[in-house]
């Protein structure tokens, strides 16, 4: 045991070193882990930004200037006086995604507890922005519509209120979201390409038969790759987290960090093994490379980073839940949003190092049958 210890220590520091000498594969990180994240963050919103917003005012009533002043940057520009006339050739144009239209005597039916409707026009080829910011106003003017009642003592006379609060983003950034969701995408493909092209690498530059002369093991010279990539691929995620994510973006973790880490390593594990595994089946860089996309895409659409699981078909859903991406990404979920102890994540923890270990027995078997047919 002691001799393998040493022996994937040895062969470790080699890998490491043959990683950080790679120029162009460290430059490639610190983007995927950098800047790809701020961009990623800052360029992908899911919330309404900026969203053109048009007015027809029939009432011209406190409760419409109400309603009128509730319409606020940063989500939405101030809204433009338009004449109903106007309206169809503005929105063909493009030049509003939204057009509110109030009607006469909205304020007075309000008062008469009739119910007056506001229409909405919705430019629905921005689907985003119209999606969300169809509900937005909903909010917006319900909200509104409320406090207008609740000056003059009439919210008094309902049976119930309803409050909400949000614990973690509070005001629904998707950065807080997006940008902790990117690392764990950029783990996930990096872990994969690192350590298979690795593999390959070795095999087509010949340097395979100079591991075969060695007094070396299949096991020893699989660990070593996968724990030197893994370490690599551990601390700039953690760097990235720490600095970008929580430094720069000023997202909060609410969580340990320690035990996301923790649980980090064991999922690198896990993903690096499955790589070690890809690369043992595919002969060639290019086919490795057609053989890791449709495992990663697969990987990446049932995790539950992209689309909640809730949206599936509830036969993927049993089949998303067994994947590891599935149990990580939930557990960061749990741990750096909920603050999740590991009381709350150990069954994605097991379930982690169960894939792990199937994994990693699936490589060396196929690592070793390789060296075999090389030597």
């Amino acid at each position: 045991m002691k001799r393998w210890l040493i022996n994937v220590w040895l062969l470790g520091v080699k890998e490491l070193r043959s990683v950080l000498k790679d120029v162009t594969l460290m430059a490639l990180i610190v983007f995927a882990f950098t800047v790809a994240i701020q961009l990623v963050a800052t360029g992908l919103k899911a919330e309404v930004s900026n969203a053109s917003v048009a007015i027809v005012d029939d009432d011209h009533s406190e409760l419409s200037r109400r309603l009128r002043d509730a319409v606020r940057p940063p989500y939405f520009k101030p809204p433009v006086d338009i004449a109903r006339e106007d309206v169809s050739a503005a929105m063909d144009r493009g030049r509003y995604i939204f057009v509110i239209e109030i009607p006469p005597r909205f304020q007075a039916d309000v008062l008469a507890r009739r119910s007056p409707a506001v229409q909405i026009l919705v430019d629905a080829t921005a689907m985003t922005q119209a999606g969300l910011g169809a509900v937005d106003f909903q909010r917006i003017f319900a909200s509104e519509t409320l406090d207008f009642l609740n000056a003059r003592g009439l919210l008094a006379a309902l049976p119930l209120t309803v409050t909400s609060q949000i614990f973690f983003n509070p005001n629904s950034q998707s950065a807080w979201y997006s940008s902790v969701m990117q690392i764990v995408t950029n783990v996930t493909v990096l872990s994969i390409i690192l350590v298979g092209a690795a593999v390959i690498r070795e095999r087509e530059h010949g340097t395979i038969e100079h591991l075969l002369v060695m007094p070396v093991r299949a096991s020893e010279i699989a660990f070593s790759k996968i724990l030197a990539n893994g370490l690599v691929i551990l601390l700039a995620s953690i760097a990235s987290l720490w600095f970008v994510v929580h430094g720069v973006l000023a997202v909060p973790l609410a969580g340990s960090l320690a035990l996301f880490a923790g649980a980090m390593v064991l999922y690198l594990f896990s993903v690096t093994s499955l790589g070690m595994w890809m690369a043992t089946l595919a002969p060639s860089m290019p086919q490795f490379g057609l053989f890791a996309v449709p495992v990663y895409a697969i990987a990446y659409l049932l995790s539950g980073a992209a689309t909640p699981l809730e949206s599936m078909p509830p036969a993927v859903q049993i089949v998303a839940r067994l994947l590891p991406t599935t149990q990580f990404v939930s557990l960061s979920q749990a741990v750096l949003y909920r603050g999740a102890q590991a009381a709350t994540v150990w069954p994605e923890l097991a379930m982690i190092c169960g894939w792990g270990v199937l994994f990693v027995a699936l490589a060396v078997q196929r690592f070793r049958s390789m060296l075999e047919r090389q030597g």
